[in-house]
């Protein structure tokens, strides 16, 4: 039996990969961004252990996430599945200065790495939209570029694989990995979204808890199970570097 947390686990994807290991045994703690999400959260994954609430469009909701699952314990695996999609149409903050979607599916993931009790498994949810940008290092809050919500989506997505095989070389102690779920209709996909459902959620599962070798692996990048070759950029240690870099100069929090 593992102990997971995940973020983001009020419904979609999150929600199913909390049912699934739930069935499976284990021991799952939720997250929602506010009261109302986390109760409805309880709800609907019955068997859960609990659940942590905090808003991860900010920098003090992150770092209040991170205090609240150390305070449980610490876990075997955390999947970092929260995320904002690329449908916005304009730039939006939570926190000044910091684009939602980069607070979110960034900034909160990388936070909650450094400061959450390093457990032997991190999951990123990464999308295969981040196969066709090259990263703007120098403007990651897109302060200079006219704002793209698709772009800025899918650039963000990049920085997770880049954070995970970051992670990887960096603790040799930690298996963490990065994964694609495909284009599955949740309500961020849509309901004509032609992907496995199933295989979106089972995969975030999979790399928390099997014990085959793939699972066990680190540094590695997976769809549906399988291995996946990612933006060939995310294996590159410089721009890993440049991101944590980044990351620990908007947040004032640094990863050892």
């Amino acid at each position: 039996m593992a102990r997971v947390f995940i973020t983001g686990s009020s419904d979609g994807l999150g929600l199913m990969a909390a049912r699934f290991l739930i069935e499976q045994g284990h021991e799952v703690v939720l997250h929602g961004r506010n009261d109302g999400r986390s109760r409805d959260a309880l709800a609907a994954a019955p068997g859960a252990q609990g659940v942590v609430t905090g808003d991860l469009s900010n920098i003090a909701g992150a770092t209040t996430v991170a205090a609240e699952v150390n305070k449980l314990g610490r876990f075997n695996a955390v999947i970092h599945n929260a995320g904002i999609g690329y449908r916005q149409t304009r730039r939006v903050e939570t926190e000044p200065g910091v684009p939602s979607v980069f607070a979110v599916n960034v900034l909160a993931p990388y936070i909650l790495t450094a400061q959450i009790e390093r457990p032997d498994r991190l999951i990123y949810v990464s999308s295969g939209m981040h196969r066709g940008v090259q990263p703007r290092m120098d403007d990651l809050l897109w302060t200079r570029r006219a704002w793209g919500g698709t772009s800025a989506y899918a650039e963000s997505k990049l920085c997770d694989v880049l954070l995970a095989f970051a992670v990887a070389r960096r603790w040799k102690d930690v298996r963490s990995n990065a994964l694609e779920p495909g284009w599955v209709p949740t309500k961020m996909g849509g309901p004509s979204a032609p992907d496995d459902l199933q295989q979106g959620y089972i995969t975030q599962a999979w790399l928390a808890t099997s014990e085959d070798a793939l699972a066990q692996s680190t540094g590695g990048y997976f769809y549906h199970q399988r291995p996946r070759a990612p933006n060939p950029i995310a294996s590159d240690v410089g721009t890993q570097e440049e991101l944590l870099a980044e990351c620990g100069r908007i947040s004032g929090i640094a990863l050892n």
